[in-house]
């Protein structure tokens, strides 16, 4: 017994000298309760921001704007009736908005004084891969089915209809592999560069390199070169998968290409920086997880967080991971070049910020 005692105590030193292992057994269960009970604790719940353009004016038009109004769910935002919806749902990138037709109230008064069956219809304009979707479709039906109750006890009046803010071809996995592309640009870039940096230092491959004429620069642009090369590949392969199992209909657009460099280039950075304080590789794995992993979570990779708290909402605009992600999806399903340029160009931005203070604290000589 005393045997078995004395092994356990020798092997959980050794297992716990490991960084990574000590941040899997210890640090990662207490970030996904963090995380998770930060997006799931109901009674923190932000309303959904709905984006609605009345161009009716009339009583029941007002009369739907005021029971969606006093859900629990969102919180209306007109949209003025001079603008095309179609195409501003498309320039803003917006995940829903809700179209009242003219003449609706007009439509419902004669439905009720001819008993005719060609109800009066709303449009949800939508994206299908956002859970909110779903909770503003049932809270749109429940508050039609209110308004049908009240107005002609329950009779039929008024309907909506759904159509896709990007194609009605696009499907589910068209909105979600920009995420997937995103987290495997990250974990990749981030990771890896996160542990060479500091085994190179710790082991005295760094001072070997500082007695050739291979400068810093050269160094770290070497690495950001290879990262892009072999994750543009790993683009292209993700997108024929896609395309031959599930018929993806998402663009590969020379600018999701330009995204692939720019997000290599800013998470590279970010492995160099991390490295720059890490004793070690087991140390450097340590904490790229502890960064990478809310960064995972909180850039609307995997949900949306559109109904979380509102201070983790901002949090999730402070990860650069979160402009990667919106930005590939808008070039690659909206088709909105324009909102895909600035989020590109704030990757680029935060990446150059960080890669001259990678290459200022990156030292040559182990610590």
């Amino acid at each position: 017994m005393s045997k078995i005692t004395a092994d356990i105590k020798n092997y959980g030193k050794q297992y716990l000298r490991n960084k990574s292992a000590a941040f899997f057994l210890f640090a990662f269960p207490v970030l996904m309760i963090l995380i998770f009970g930060a997006i799931f604790a109901s009674n923190n719940m932000s309303k959904v921001t709905l984006p609605v353009q009345n161009l009716d004016g009339g009583e029941y038009s007002l009369e739907l704007l005021k029971t969606l109004n006093d859900t629990t769910v969102v919180k209306i935002k007109m949209i003025s009736p001079d603008e095309d919806l179609a195409a501003y749902v498309k320039v803003k990138s917006l995940d829903m908005a809700i179209l009242i037709p003219r003449n609706f109230t007009a439509q419902i008064e004669e439905l009720m004084a001819t008993n005719g069956t060609n109800l009066a219809k709303v449009t949800l304009y939508g994206d299908p891969s956002k859970a909110t979707f779903g909770t503003i479709q049932g809270v749109l039906s429940q508050s039609l089915v209110h308004l049908n109750y009240h107005t002609a006890h329950a009779r039929p009046l008024m309907t909506f209809d759904v159509k896709s803010v990007a194609s009605d071809s696009y499907a589910y996995i068209d909105y979600f592999i920009p995420g997937v592309v995103g987290i495997t640009v990250m974990t990749n870039s981030m990771y890896s560069m996160t542990q060479v940096c500091a085994e190179y230092r710790s082991r005295g491959f760094a001072k070997l390199l500082a007695t050739t004429t291979l400068q810093k620069h050269e160094w770290l642009i070497s690495k950001i070169a290879f990262y892009s090369i072999i994750l543009t590949s790993s683009l292209v392969l993700t997108y024929v998968v896609g395309w031959l199992v599930f018929g993806l209909e998402a663009t590969l657009t020379p600018l999701s290409f330009a995204f692939i460099a720019a997000g290599v280039f800013l998470f590279t950075s970010v492995g160099m920086l991390l490295g720059t304080v890490a004793r070690d590789a087991e140390a450097g794995g340590a904490v790229a997880n502890a960064i990478g992993f809310p960064m995972m979570f909180l850039s609307g990779a995997f949900f949306p967080l559109e109904m979380t708290p509102g201070w983790l909402q901002t949090i999730s605009k402070a990860l650069p991971l979160t402009y990667f992600n919106d930005g590939l999806r808008d070039t690659m399903v909206f088709g909105n070049n324009e909102s895909a340029l600035l989020n590109l160009a704030i990757v680029l931005v935060v990446g150059v910020v960080l890669f001259v203070a990678a290459s200022k604290l990156l030292s040559w000589k182990e610590r």
